[in-house]
């Protein structure tokens, strides 16, 4: 039974590793990472969000995000400004946009290939077998 299990496990690691891979290749066309473009990703959805809350959307500790939102800052795509308390908010600047939009459309192309061998049945079962799973990690 655990040997199931581990392969399991194992074929999901590699899709995703083989996911990352090419998206992070694709995305350094536009001068971005997955790791920079996924943070733009998360601030697009939140503006305004504290980076306690962007770290856990983006799977980081605060302190990965943290560096991370800095070189972002630096770039010019990200813009930090001073929240309620010692809160600090994140928010895209015009050029973040831009790296925002440019990667959504490598990562459909990119996407759209890594998930080429599956119909799109297969696809939608898999995604909802995969949102059971996180579902039950989160409850």
């Amino acid at each position: 039974m655990h040997g199931e299990l581990q392969e399991l496990g194992r074929a999901v690691k590699q899709a995703q590793y083989r996911q990352h891979r090419a998206l992070d290749s694709a995305l350094a066309a536009v001068g971005t990472t997955l790791a920079q473009w996924d943070a733009l990703r998360a601030v697009s959805r939140s503006p305004g969000a504290s980076a306690r809350a962007l770290a856990a959307a983006t799977f980081q500790s605060e302190q990965a995000f943290g560096a991370l939102v800095g070189r972002l800052a630096a770039q010019g795509l990200v813009e930090r400004r001073p929240g309620h308390g010692r809160r600090i908010e994140h928010h895209l600047t015009p050029a973040g946009e831009q790296v925002l939009t440019a990667g959504h459309a490598i990562a459909d192309e990119v996407l759209a290939d890594c998930f080429a061998p599956l119909p799109e049945a297969d696809r939608t079962i898999l995604l909802g077998l995969l949102r059971r799973l996180a579902a039950g990690a989160d409850a």
